[in-house]
């Protein structure tokens, strides 16, 4: 979209935490805004901050913060100091900079900042990247004035709150919007076969376990023609190399891959996690996956998120309890075999991703923006 001129000089605050999947679509708003001229300022903990792409240069602040949800009576009693300190420490921060909105994006970094902003009466909304409202956004659901959700159907949303909703889908980062047109590669009978498989921010053990014993159990045929990418745990590094040297798959393991959307858009299939960034950019790549969720998500998120995948028939859900070498063979065998099934799959999730989700989640900030950007601070707050 092009600058709106009505939009210059407005400060915009974006709250995240320093995970991917709060940072990544933080990221895509960050540059979408920017494209229309607006300022930006980030307010994140003590992990955030250290972000490449359209947060690269962002003016950016780092307060304490404490997370409630799935603790320990003991670890709750500490956190609950370092959320009230993130709070009075963010109030100062939005009295300093006196923003014309402030925006979230969920994890419990970002609760002290959407506190603080909906006490000062700012303007605020919140982005829920999961297709169940965590646990930070369902505590701060009735005090913002927009909720912005990934999926069509979100669970766990109030009831009070459902005329707040805006369907803008998943903000993915531009590397991901990039690679959405290339066209699904062409698996022919005697050609190689490629897998990429990602275990969410640090990797997940089951995939270094099962995935090559998996791999084991196909005909030496299909062995010969694979190519696997596989992210792995520093710790599984070694041993899950050894395997495929053993089968000899060739394949290119590493700690974290700086070119997941290179790699995703010569994929024939995705295994991996179902966190939001995952589903997300596999949709706009038009790639089909093997989701298999993580099992102790906080609100079983991952499984709601894979369900959704699942059901527009753009993967298959694979939950961790049937995730074995024998059932991810039968799966693999059957996908690799029937190159249209995987065709069929690829479209679907080309057809449910959201197409422009930055510049909707966007377009939902800017209506909360006043009319001009140079009114004075009790002008930028909410009426």
């Amino acid at each position: 979209m092009t600058a709106s001129m009505s939009n210059q000089g407005h400060l915009v605050v974006l709250a995240a935490g320093g995970t991917g999947g709060h940072m990544f679509p933080a990221e895509a708003l960050a540059g979408e805004l920017a494209g229309r001229g607006c300022r930006l300022a980030l307010i994140t903990d003590r992990r955030g901050g250290a972000w490449n792409g359209a947060l690269d240069g962002v003016e950016t602040h780092r307060i304490r913060a404490g997370g409630l949800a799935g603790k320990s009576f003991a670890a709750r009693l500490q956190s609950g100091p370092e959320l009230a300190i993130g709070t009075w420490q963010a109030r100062g921060l939005l009295k300093r900079l006196c923003p014309h909105c402030v925006i979230g994006f969920g994890g419990y970094a970002s609760v002290p900042t959407m506190l603080a902003a909906s006490f000062g009466n700012y303007r605020t909304a919140i982005h829920e990247q999961n297709a169940v409202l965590g646990r930070a956004n369902r505590l701060l659901a009735s005090r913002v004035d927009c909720i912005a959700t990934s999926f069509e159907n979100s669970e766990g949303l109030p009831a009070q709150a459902a005329a707040k909703v805006h369907h803008t889908g998943m903000p993915v980062r531009p590397a991901f919007t990039a690679v959405r047109d290339t066209p699904y590669p062409a698996l022919l009978s005697d050609g190689p076969v490629s897998l990429l498989v990602i275990g969410g921010s640090q990797g997940a053990h089951v995939f270094s376990d099962i995935v090559p014993k998996a791999l084991c159990l196909l005909d030496d045929g299909l062995k010969a023609r694979l190519k696997v990418s596989q992210q792995c745990r520093p710790e599984d590094l070694d041993q899950t190399r050894s395997q495929y040297q053993s089968l000899g798959i060739d394949a290119d393991l590493q700690t974290f891959f700086d070119d997941v959307p290179e790699r995703l858009s010569a994929a024939h299939l995705l295994i991996g996690r179902a966190g939001a960034s995952t589903v997300a950019e596999t949709l706009i790549a038009g790639r089909p996956a093997i989701l298999v969720p993580y099992p102790h998500a906080i609100d079983d998120h991952q499984t709601r998120n894979a369900h959704a995948v699942d059901e527009a028939g753009a993967g298959w859900l694979m939950p961790e309890s049937s995730f074995t070498a024998s059932g991810l063979a039968a799966r693999l065998d059957s996908l690799f075999g029937l190159p249209a099934i995987l065709e069929k799959s690829a479209a679907a999730a080309k057809e449910a991703a959201a197409k422009d989700a930055a510049g909707q989640l966007a377009d939902v900030v800017c209506a909360l923006l006043p009319s001009n950007g140079n009114g004075d601070g009790d002008e930028r707050r909410a009426a």
